[in-house]
């Protein structure tokens, strides 16, 4: 195995079977693709604290009966991105800028 999608493939299958929910299907690049978004517009770190919100999330929205598994993932991956690139248009703003001590707002 020495491809990393092989590798994390491997590694999801292991997992999800350890927590009895092999037969949930996740998008692997969904996941990954809202770890870069937060990891760049936020800082690292963010990057699995973002993932575990919303995959908490999916799994509270599913589990209640509010969604299927599939639109509730989907629902709460599409909102942490949303959220995560909004971050990084705020950040990327003068108003947000941090401003020296005294510095007035124009």
């Amino acid at each position: 195995m020495d491809n990393q999608d092989e590798v994390l493939q491997a590694w999801l299958h292991k997992l999800m079977t350890a927590f009895e929910i092999a037969d949930v299907e996740v998008d692997t690049h969904a996941v990954l693709n809202l770890a870069g978004v937060a990891a760049h517009s936020i800082v690292r770190p963010a990057a699995p604290l973002t993932t575990f919100v919303a995959g908490l999330a999916a799994g509270l929205a599913a589990g209640s009966g509010q969604a299927s598994e599939s639109a509730a993932m989907a629902a709460a991956l599409g909102m942490a991105k949303k959220l995560a690139a909004a971050e990084a248009v705020a950040a990327s703003t003068p108003e947000s800028a941090p401003r020296a001590a005294g510095e007035q707002a124009e």
